[in-house]
């Protein structure tokens, strides 16, 4: 459900655009609607920060039942937002607003899941097992994506333009009501259960920074594992539908079925990089994902908007599949990449330093790198006046990662996590 609060405002970025920021020029538009996407990553440190503190000192259970209340309040307030039409400059302020409470309640959530289910997974299959947190942001954007094509299908341009966009935020409320219920079962970590009763468990935020040790892993992670995912993450699962539907101009309805079927197709490539990374290492497989997408980013985007042309041109299957191949290779660096990741993220601190120091170098990664990705490649590409240009960014990132990753990161598959 978090992840299909998150994400369904990366789906509808376009749609967006023209409701809350009216402009003569549509690239104009989109750069607002993304930077506001934005920003909800950009908090995300904020909400980790405050969310992974409390994590270490009272619980991890706790922290869950605070995220979720408010990220779905922010995401049904969406859907009920007044447009730029109806009250002007009020309307991209409140749904600026909103995105900011939803990047405070993702900040929380995201990594701090990833403590939660290493710590309850046990030792050992621990990356197997620990891989199935890494389908939810993609599962988050199925869903999304299936809905919004579903209505755009019932629905005509027109009605969906009025009304049918709200429709995704308003189911958030049911989906609210159904995981706050769940949520309140869910058991603390045997981890934190243990530490709690042989010491006093305290907030290790500036602990972390003065420990060289925890300084360094920190540091690591956020620029070898959770930059690096969420730049593949952002590129693989949300700027190529963005891409595709602006730069190449292919049907909307062609996109999100392409989305759909590489979503589908993460699925086991995550599993199986999880699975990988028990077998030989967590290090090797990241490294992997990371040469893979430094190699694969720019060429297959180029390959992209070369068969869309075509596709638009003869309109055959051939090009159909064509992309959809290259959209799964990009799939496949993004998983062994991210299929690891849960279980590195856990084992790289100790357990009275961990909810903090994984927490907030993880979104502070995927709020400041992955989540402006789209908007930085977006302006890039209009400053340069290259469709392409932007790319460079996420292939110069990856390739410094992999080289740091391949002198200094640590292998982590064999941690006792109740240290």
């Amino acid at each position: 459900m978090e992840w299909y609060d998150f994400l369904t405002f990366a789906t509808l970025a376009v749609v967006f655009g023209p409701l809350f920021f009216p402009s003569n020029d549509p690239t104009s538009g989109l750069l607002a609607s993304l930077a506001t996407f934005g920003a909800g990553m950009v908090v995300r440190p904020i909400g980790a920060a405050l969310f992974g503190s409390i994590g270490d000192r009272i619980g991890r259970k706790p922290v869950f039942m605070i995220t979720i209340t408010l990220m779905g309040i922010a995401t049904v307030g969406v859907g009920f937002l007044p447009t730029y039409q109806q009250i002007g400059i009020w309307a991209p302020i409140l749904l600026v607003s909103l995105r900011l409470l939803q990047g405070l309640s993702a900040g929380g959530e995201i990594g701090g899941s990833a403590v939660y289910l290493t710590e309850h997974a046990g030792d050992t299959n621990r990356g197997f097992k620990t891989s199935f947190l890494q389908l939810m942001g993609p599962l988050g954007i199925l869903a999304s994506t299936l809905q919004i094509a579903l209505l755009q299908h019932w629905l005509t341009s027109e009605e969906f333009q009025t009304w049918g966009w709200r429709v995704p935020f308003w189911v958030s409320l049911l989906l609210l009501l159904i995981a706050f219920q769940v949520r309140r079962a869910l058991e603390e970590t045997p981890v934190f259960a243990e530490l709690n009763q042989n010491q006093k468990t305290n907030s290790q935020l500036i602990n972390n920074f003065k420990d060289s040790e925890i300084r360094k892993r920190m540091f690591l992670l956020f620029f070898c594992v959770s930059s690096s995912g969420a730049i593949l993450f952002f590129c693989v699962q949300v700027y190529t539908a963005i891409f595709l539907k602006t730069t190449v101009k292919l049907p909307p309805e062609l996109v999100d079925q392409l989305s759909i079927y590489t979503t589908v197709a993460l699925f086991p490539l995550t599993i199986f990089a999880g699975w990988l990374s028990d077998k030989i290492g967590r290090k090797p497989v990241i490294i992997s994902g990371l040469l893979l997408g430094t190699i694969f980013i720019k060429p297959a985007y180029l390959a992209l908007e070369i068969l869309g042309a075509q596709f638009i041109q003869a309109n055959t299957q051939d090009y159909f599949f064509a992309i959809l191949l290259i959209l799964i290779a990009l799939s496949l660096a993004l998983a062994l990449v991210v299929g690891p990741q849960t279980a590195f993220l856990a084992e790289l601190f100790p357990a009275k330093n961990r909810n903090s120091a994984a927490t907030l170098p993880h979104n502070l990664a995927a709020g400041w790198i992955g989540g402006l990705l789209p908007l930085i490649i977006t302006w890039l590409n209009q400053v340069w006046g290259d469709s392409l240009a932007g790319l460079w960014y996420p292939t110069l990132f990856l390739g410094a990662a992999g080289l740091i990753s391949l002198l200094y990161l640590p292998e982590t598959k064999n941690v006792n996590l109740s240290k």
